[in-house]
């Protein structure tokens, strides 16, 4: 969460993020997770965040005039830190 909340704050440079999104794949690679492994809506909701903040990286640069992209990175993150609820339309699907 520290990336994307310094992402939010304008703190850190947008091309931090992908890396953010590599490292992910890769730790997540070393988990050997099968399709037989049941997720739940946390996990969801991380894989959507992902999946936005990798299609909307062009918006990335100037975030603060994407609400949309904006809005979805927060409702995404208030979940994933138990503050809020889950995203209207979030649909996450996990790499295999």
């Amino acid at each position: 969460m520290y990336y994307l909340n310094a992402l939010l704050k304008n703190e850190v440079h947008p091309t931090e993020i992908n890396l953010f999104i590599w490292d992910c794949f890769e730790e997540w690679n070393v988990l050997k997770v099968t399709d037989d492994t049941p997720n739940n809506a946390r996990e969801r909701v991380f894989w959507h965040l992902l999946h936005e903040l990798k299609l909307g990286s062009g918006s990335l640069n100037d975030l603060d005039n994407d609400w949309n992209l904006k809005f979805e990175i927060e409702a995404c993150m208030e979940f994933l830190q138990g503050q809020g609820r889950y995203p209207i339309h979030c649909v996450g699907w996990r790499p295999v």
